[in-house]
């Protein structure tokens, strides 16, 4: 069971409240650019790559379209400690497929190879993954997933839609179970490569299900972690009272760690979903999106109860 990486969502601070309330068995840190690694903006980026002792095993994710720098992020997730490396083949963002990153890597198949093929040079021991998506703009996965599955990957994560479907539709887990078939007939010897899923995961329960029902070798959650750092606990979530209380503490972390760093309104997107489902929620999230320091939440929450 695998937390997925979220741009602006799963920083260094909700890895951190995620690991204290409800540990899952493998985390992945934001996506990060290979290419402005290599760049004048890296010390601006290596913050995204902070973790701490309790979030292991934790994955550093890679994103970009060349290969040497890919082969320069591997060194340096070596360095800084973590335990394996992921290359984002499936991102469905504009500006990053107009790098030729993300998936857009998927209709570039032999760059795509070479970029596996540098980071595994760079990674040493560090296992490598890739998360990727059925296609780009159709389901292409049966001629796709073998070219993966030719550089001996640790593991496929595999999002059940396209990157033109972005979120809009339903996650076909029947196709992502196809990955499964695609390895044992593959006859590429990945026979040793993990195939997990991802999309529309509702709890701990249906990720069970999921991996059994579809034969997968697990699965990787992400929107459903969303004001619910107990989601790996399998506990279900606590009363609005103990929420507030987390969310709170969540919010000191993120500004202890990014204050003059990160723009405090990052924060914000995790109080609609903290604050959710009871009496009064609507009108404290209003009261939250205008805080302006941890404080200041402290404030609005002490007055709720």
């Amino acid at each position: 069971m695998a937390l997925a990486p979220m741009a602006n969502v799963t920083d260094v601070a909700f890895r951190s409240i995620i690991a204290k309330y409800g540990k899952p068995d493998l985390m992945y840190t934001e996506f990060v650019s290979a290419d402005g690694l290599g760049s004048a903006g890296r010390e601006h980026l290596l913050i995204d790559l902070k973790f701490s002792e309790a979030e292991r095993p934790i994955v550093a994710q890679f994103f970009g379209a060349t290969p040497d720098h890919f082969y320069q992020a591997a060194l340096l997730a070596q360095e800084l400690g973590f335990d394996g490396i992921d290359i984002n083949m499936g991102c469905p963002d504009r500006a990053v497929l107009k790098q030729g990153a993300g998936a857009a890597l998927i209709e570039t198949p032999e760059l795509a190879q070479e970029i596996i093929r540098e980071t595994k040079r760079g990674a040493g021991p560090l296992p490598v993954s890739v998360k990727t998506r059925l296609g780009l703009k159709k389901n292409t996965l049966k001629s796709w997933l073998p070219r993966l599955l030719e550089t001996d990957l640790a593991a496929v994560i595999i999002h059940g839609r396209t990157a033109k479907e972005l979120s809009l539709v339903p996650a076909r887990w029947e196709d992502i179970a196809e990955a499964v078939k695609i390895r044992e007939k593959s006859g590429l010897g990945a026979e040793e490569t993990l195939i997990l899923g991802n999309g529309d995961v509702k709890s701990l329960a249906d990720a069970e299900a999921k991996a059994k029902d579809y034969g997968l070798d697990g699965v990787m959650a992400g929107r459903g972690i969303f004001g619910n750092p107990w989601f790996f606990a399998g506990t279900g979530e606590p009363d609005a009272k103990e929420k507030l209380r987390v969310m709170v503490e969540h919010t000191r972390l993120f500004e202890k760690i990014f204050s003059g760093i990160k723009s405090f309104d990052v924060m914000k997107k995790h109080y609609k979903a903290y604050a959710n489902g009871f009496p009064g929620a609507k009108e404290l999230r209003i009261k939250l999106m205008a805080a302006k320091n941890a404080d200041e939440v402290y404030q609005i929450v002490k007055t709720q109860f």
